[in-house]
């Protein structure tokens, strides 16, 4: 399948991309766009497998100018928020033929592509155009020159390149190809039975695996409708969904945990506006707060798992009738998953060990990197370096990122399952568990706890409250208080890296 099939599913006069305050734009208008974008791109000499940096802020021309470079070139998504610093360091990685930002942006990346002789493009939106409607315009002159590979890529072509967010080892690049991206869209559209009459209200950032597949790609694979926001903030969220009136949203468990403290005062807009699910992946979810978001919406929350190199979702819980398990990342949903032991066999049902895949959603392999390459495949399958299980009906469980297990002296301790326990406490709204170094045991068990408005608690009473659950090395040494949880610049957990970014040395 290509672009051009995977965008030809939405009627022509069905919305296609919304946004706050703004005229919608329909299928009809969405093809037209792609079309004259990617002839304005080979204008410009660029084209298929030609490597596109976007750096937009969130919203419909963000959605729209990706899925127009994903259809014809390589699309490579950056995070507008990065330093001029990071912007060399991706730019010149991905050895980029253009950078598109908006018309009046001041981004760092500008200074930094006129340096490395990366052409600058601007998107123009005008006013009064039509959400995600734009132009591109060379910010420089230049002479227009044809582009080798013209018009729609082929599925071998890459369709995206992003980077895996390394703490230790430099961020390697994962290309994706069109039929990587085409597969995904159809594996999620699947799961979520997707049809024209959805609407999907995005909040996640789209510079990232699980907005711009999830949240974009797979709803137009479908027809459906994709309500653009300026991305996540909670004061907001319930006046768009009075605006969108979606069937579904999904987000990451820090912004579900954020609606979940403003929806008591909203209850009269989620009775206006019934969804038809809520879903939720990118970390884990703890089932407190799947339980809270259920009863709110009278919705089922599908939790989901996903990571860059298999272009987003590997597994899923399925929507009812069939069952959902807390706890659970559900079944397979789209690759093969299977549990593989230390030494490369395959494990069986309730058997610890690293979950593998193998399936069309899965990157061939990551770029000029051989050694990463070498370390992440095995015997055809793709090392994910996340432990878990599966039961007997094939539900997934993760106990935890096989790095992210903290070793206490030969002692092994799951993050995720501290972080429940700590979840229990009546004072607790948020927390993340995290390894800190410890000179004798290696690593020590410590958390970062966000307490509920108006409660209080002091470390000993958490530290005694786990203790009555769980063996005394599991008890967290440390527990830090703090307003919020430090994230990564996508909305994640981050554990790995936490107690130096907390300077816990």
């Amino acid at each position: 399948m290509s672009f051009k099939d995977l965008l030809a599913a939405g009627a022509d006069g069905a919305i296609a991309i919304a946004a706050p305050g703004r005229a919608p734009l329909d299928y009809a208008a969405l093809r037209t766009l792609v079309d004259r974008t990617l002839a304005s791109l080979n204008a410009l000499g660029v084209g298929r497998n030609d490597r596109v940096a976007i750096v937009l802020a969130n919203g419909p021309e963000m959605a729209t100018c990706y899925l127009a470079c994903a259809a014809g070139t390589t699309s490579a998504p950056l995070n507008p928020g990065y330093r001029a610093d990071e912007f060399e360091f991706y730019l010149s990685d991905l050895n980029a033929k253009v950078l598109i930002v908006e018309q009046a942006s001041t981004s760092p990346a500008i200074e930094v592509a006129r340096k490395l002789g990366v052409r600058i493009v601007d998107l123009v939106a005008d006013a009064g155009a039509a959400a995600g409607d734009f132009r591109l315009v060379a910010r420089e002159g230049g002479a227009p020159r044809t582009a080798t590979l013209g018009g729609y890529a082929e599925p071998g072509d890459v369709g995206m390149v992003l980077h895996t967010s390394g703490t230790t080892s430099r961020p390697k690049i994962v290309p994706l190809s069109v039929a990587n991206l085409c597969a995904s869209a159809a594996h999620i559209r699947g799961t979520l039975q997707f049809t024209a009459t959805d609407i999907g209200l995005n909040i996640m950032p789209l510079f990232h695996i699980h907005g711009l597949i999830a949240g974009v790609l797979a709803p137009v694979s479908a027809g459906s409708q994709v309500f653009c926001t300026p991305g996540f903030n909670a004061l907001k969220f319930f006046a768009w969904m009075d605006e969108a009136k979606p069937s579904w949203y999904t987000a990451v468990p820090t912004m579900h945990q954020a609606i979940v403290q403003r929806a008591k005062g909203n209850a009269d807009v989620i009775a206006r506006n019934p969804l038809r699910f809520l879903r939720s992946s990118s970390s884990s979810m703890p089932p407190q707060v799947i339980r809270e978001l259920e009863a709110i919406f009278n919705a089922p929350l599908i939790e989901s798992y996903g990571m860059t190199e298999a272009t987003h979702q590997m597994a899923s819980n399925p929507l009812p009738p069939l069952s959902r398990k807390p706890g659970s990342v559900g079944l397979a949903a789209g690759p093969e998953v299977a549990i593989m032991g230390e030494n490369g066999t395959l494990l069986a049902a309730g058997e610890i060990g690293e979950i593998v895949i193998r399936g069309p959603n899965v990157t061939a392999g990551y770029e000029n990197n051989p050694q990463a390459n070498e370390e992440g495949f095995l015997a055809g399958w793709f090392r994910t370096g996340d432990q878990g299980s599966q039961d007997a009906d094939g539900y997934l469980s993760l106990t935890g990122r096989l790095k992210e297990i903290i070793n206490r002296g030969g002692e092994k301790v799951s993050p995720r399952e501290v972080d429940e326990i700590l979840m229990d406490h009546p004072a607790v709204a948020q927390t993340v568990c995290f390894g800190m170094p410890h000179p004798k045991l290696g690593e020590e068990v410590a958390a970062v706890v966000v307490l509920k408005e108006g409660a209080v608690a002091t470390e000993r009473e958490i530290q005694e409250f786990v203790a009555k659950r769980v063996a005394d090395y599991k008890v967290p040494k440390k527990i830090l208080f703090m307003d919020e949880i430090p994230k990564g610049a996508t909305g994640k957990l981050q554990r790995i890296g936490l107690a130096a970014k907390l300077g816990l040395h």
